[in-house]
């Protein structure tokens, strides 16, 4: 006999969730037994009685037995309903030790923030944001590794932060991004510099042969200032922070090219000098990133809507 001929009743296909009744019509069912009213049960969940009724119908298809027996005195359990009443109990106990085990590991990923950011909106932007986020999240613990741009990506890309950002031309490869502000650079000079006596706008074509303060290859300021001049930036120093670099072109060892969120202390003090520049783009966004189709979620989105207020 092959085992074909064996088989005694139907195949059942199809995914279980078709076949089991939701946790609200389970969690109704329940109320009906331990209530032994219809009515009551509906009140206890916040539905109607109308509703009610029909969920329980709805079930009783579903199933293709009858579960609850209704009269002027109360809503009794056919024998069946008793039987699928303590099926469904252990279904919603289940369901709430889920449930429980969800909100530990929210709780959990709620507890800590990591941030990785680009050096100018860590010094400059974030200090800010972050404040105003422990207003919100008291108990959530906040770590932020400051670098350039790529290693900003290299953290996310590597589940090494929650949320970044970076201040270069384009997003790196496999990271999403939103828009959360504008910065413009701006060449500076210490008042003793030459150019700081300037009345005409530097050219492009000077800049470019100008040796200058600059900061590190992979970071979004170099980024946009090559892009700018096509590559033929001339460094003279080359440094990896903008606090090193102002500190650089205040002592006079040259001119730089620095965001204008970094210097407005310096140049209200006299401490640096701008010096106008025609013909050189120098405009860019700054952006949060994140590894790309997992949007920030818990105190990480908390923070991106901070950006945007």
């Amino acid at each position: 006999m092959s085992n074909a001929d064996e088989q005694t009743g139907p195949t059942v296909t199809g995914s279980v969730a078709h076949r089991v009744p939701d946790l609200g019509a389970l969690e109704l069912l329940l109320a009906v037994a331990r209530l032994g009213s219809l009515g009551g049960a509906a009140r206890e969940l916040g539905i109607t009685q109308p509703a009610a009724s029909s969920r329980i119908r709805s079930m009783e298809r579903q199933l293709g037995v009858a579960l609850v027996d209704r009269s002027p005195r109360g809503s009794r359990l056919t024998d069946a309903g008793a039987l699928v009443t303590d099926w469904a109990r252990r279904i919603v106990e289940a369901a709430e030790a889920f449930d429980v085990g969800a909100q530990a590991l929210r709780d959990r990923r709620d507890s800590r923030l990591r941030v990785a950011a680009s050096m100018t909106i860590a010094e400059y932007l974030l200090p800010g944001w972050l404040l105003a986020l422990r207003a919100q999240r008291p108990d959530t613990a906040v770590s932020l590794h400051a670098g350039n741009s790529t290693a900003v990506a290299e953290r996310l890309l590597s589940d090494e932060a929650d949320l970044g950002f970076v201040e270069g031309l384009s997003v790196p490869a496999g990271l999403d991004s939103a828009v959360i502000a504008h910065d413009r650079l701006i060449v500076v000079t210490a008042p003793g510099h030459a150019w700081a006596r300037r009345r005409r706008s530097l050219a492009a074509e000077e800049l470019a042969s100008t040796p200058l303060i600059l900061r590190e290859k992979g970071s979004g300021t170099r980024q946009v200032l090559d892009a700018a001049l096509g590559g033929l930036a001339r460094p003279l120093i080359e440094l990896s922070s903008t606090t090193a670099v102002k500190a650089a072109v205040v002592s006079g060892a040259g001119p730089a090219v620095l965001s204008e969120l970094a210097v407005g202390e310096e140049l209200a003090m006299r401490r640096l000098v701008s010096v106008p520049v025609e013909g050189v783009a120098l405009a860019r966004d700054l952006r949060a990133v994140w590894p790309t189709g997992h949007r920030p979620t818990g105190p990480a989105r908390d923070l991106l809507s901070l950006t945007r207020g």
